[in-house]
């Protein structure tokens, strides 16, 4: 009876660490499988956040040259204030570098895979802290620019933009900006036009030359993304 009990109990030992070892042979392969899975979608969450954010570096790289453009004007202005004699054959660059003045941009990224990133608990998905990190202070990166530009932008709408409605061919082309007979061209040489034009310039180098270092930042962070998004060969 001793010796039948000693056989089943080890029999019984045996038949439990047979079930343990399927156990965790089914756990480390279901693991496995489920790592494979993820590290699938975080690469083609990669791949769609690289894109994205390539198309956004497009565009604010478009939109800081029109910046710098209208800044050239301000520039080329800024060295005839005050404008004391109206020579016709300056009205053209006048008339110009006025309309280029008032032309006006905006950064306005996409933001449908780092958004749906953020928003859900696919963040998680991402494997390297490096990039989470710029992912995660994205939206403030891009509000504190923006608040250059949504500033610069109001304060034309709501001033500068009226006083050219009111002086210049507002409507036309830029060759018809002063080419009209019902322009009094003497607000060329008033302080309110100075003004009109040093407004211009604070706007501009806000957004172009910020002290806080916005566009530093979010020039940084658009080229880290597209770095540490980019698919490893």
């Amino acid at each position: 009876m001793e010796n039948n009990t000693g056989k089943y109990f080890k029999y019984a030992i045996g038949e439990i660490a047979l079930v343990v070892i399927g156990i965790l042979i089914a756990l480390g392969i279901n693991n496995w499988n489920s790592n494979r899975i993820q590290r699938q979608r975080e690469s083609l969450l990669l791949s769609e956040l690289n894109k994205e954010f390539k198309s956004n570096k497009i565009q604010l790289d478009s939109v800081l040259t029109k910046h710098k453009y209208s800044m050239k004007s301000v520039e080329y202005l800024m060295s005839r204030l005050p404008i004391k004699n109206l020579k016709i054959e300056n009205l053209d660059s006048l008339s110009y570098h006025i309309y280029h003045l008032g032309t006006f941009y905006t950064f306005n990224p996409s933001g449908g895979v780092i958004n749906s990133l953020m928003n859900s608990s696919t963040i998680n998905i991402i494997t390297n802290n490096e990039l989470r990190k710029f992912i995660i202070g994205w939206n403030d990166v891009l509000l504190d620019y923006q608040e250059e530009e949504i500033l610069a932008r109001d304060n034309y709408i709501n001033h500068l933009k009226h006083f050219e409605k009111k002086h210049f061919n507002y409507n036309s082309n830029y060759y018809k900006y002063l080419n009209d007979p019902r322009i009094d061209l003497s607000i060329l040489q008033t302080l309110e036009f100075d003004n009109y034009v040093q407004d211009r310039r604070f706007d501009l180098d806000n957004i172009l030359n910020n002290s806080y270092g916005e566009l530093d930042a979010i020039i940084n962070t658009i080229d880290k993304i597209i770095e540490l998004s980019e698919a490893k060969k």
